[in-house]
């Protein structure tokens, strides 16, 4: 663990976190991570870009453009063989098909350690790289994905699709903040620009009207959370305010009151089998939600319901289970369990917002690039200098 002396952790949290990269908490940050950021950034410059197109399932409903994964819980029966999956919660069936998925997530770690290069080093380099991977996806008419999920999370002999499925666009995110650098950069033509802007403003659409994005949407538990925080991303990449303003609104009356209990925990994600790493993930989700709407207008971060519950409450009821996962007093996950914690976005982004010197140490301290394929899918958030 690094130490930082009194005047310095002065410095990092003397001013009042905004979005301006130059603000001392960001140097402090670069200044502490940069051989990382660079080790990843030149690890992305020799990815060439892969989409969906490159891997099909023969179990697909869609085509060849269409985004597909399979319910991660989902088995065969072993007394039925060719009956309908049965679900067994916590517990991922190997064999499923996830090519999409982790072909969407390498998108993610891609883009955003390509941005985080930018940011850290002003070479140009990392972002025109980026270019390429973004045309290959949102725009080149023989790579590109459908803006749309009808056919992510299916079961077999149940479900061709699920609105649950969209959860797996979380690490859609990261693309776009790196977009959004590369916009504010001058790295996009402007054609290019608004092809990808077109794209996510269609997918938004289609989350907000679709069935099943309704349906994700009303999710009590982590899921809902995850809409929330997608649509909010999305939004801001796209200005569309009205969204936006919904998003903050949702957080206000639907998400912190309805999911957290009074001494800051999750209840429903606790009662599942994995309730550390869900309590864990759907804490970086709202905590990601208070980083993407926050103004000095409508602060997040600083909102409080009556009863004192707060993203803050949230922090400090998780943060020493994450400092000495051995105190958790709750059952241990069915799966996974030795893989958490990583270098979690909730502790980072508490440190900037909530001026707390301790979640800041603490982040350094914990794995910063995780290769666990579990552990990614429940990471969208891998590149935090991108977001500030």
């Amino acid at each position: 663990m690094r130490k930082h002396t009194t005047w310095l952790l002065a410095l990092l949290f003397s001013v009042t976190y905004t979005a301006h990269a130059q603000s001392p908490f960001v140097k402090q940050l670069i200044k502490d991570t940069r051989p990382a950021i660079v080790t990843r950034a030149n690890w992305a410059l020799q990815q060439a870009p892969e989409t969906i197109t490159a891997f099909r399932c023969d179990r697909s409903a869609g085509g060849l453009h269409d985004f597909y994964s399979e319910g991660d819980y989902w088995w065969p029966d072993p007394a039925h063989p060719d009956s309908p999956y049965i679900q067994r919660d916590g517990q991922s069936n190997p064999d499923n098909f996830v090519a999409h998925r982790l072909a969407m997530i390498k998108l993610s770690r891609v883009m955003g350690a390509l941005a985080a290069g930018y940011v850290a080093t002003k070479d140009n380099t990392y972002l025109q790289h980026a270019l390429l991977h973004a045309k290959a996806w949102f725009e080149d008419s023989a790579t590109r994905m459908n803006p749309s999920l009808l056919y992510a999370q299916a079961i077999k002999g149940r479900a061709t699709g699920r609105g649950i499925g969209i959860i797996d666009t979380i690490h859609l995110m990261e693309v776009v903040q790196a977009l959004s650098i590369m916009e504010k950069a001058g790295a996009i033509p402007p054609a290019d620009l608004k092809a990808f802007k077109d794209w996510f403003s269609t997918y938004l659409q289609w989350l907000t009207t679709h069935p099943y994005g309704k349906d994700e949407m009303n999710a009590a538990n982590n899921h809902g959370t995850c809409w929330v925080m997608q649509v909010a991303a999305f939004a801001r990449f796209v200005n569309n305010r009205e969204l936006m303003d919904f998003c903050i609104n949702r957080y206000k009356t639907v998400l912190l009151p309805g999911q957290m209990a009074d001494d800051g925990s999750f209840p429903r994600e606790l009662k599942r089998t994995k309730p550390y790493g869900y309590s864990l993930f759907n804490l970086d989700a709202m905590s990601t939600v208070c980083q993407l709407l926050s103004t000095k207008e409508n602060n997040l971060w600083q909102y409080t319901l009556e009863n004192g519950r707060s993203i803050g409450k949230g922090m400090a009821f998780l943060s020493p289970y994450v400092k000495n996962k051995s105190s958790w007093p709750y059952a241990h996950d069915v799966m996974y369990w030795n893989n958490w914690p990583v270098a979690q976005p909730f502790l980072i982004f508490g440190a900037a917002a909530l001026k707390n010197g301790e979640y800041y140490h603490l982040w350094l301290s914990l794995d910063p690039d995780p290769q666990e394929e579990e552990v990614l899918r429940n990471l969208p958030v891998r590149n935090p200098v991108i977001w500030f």
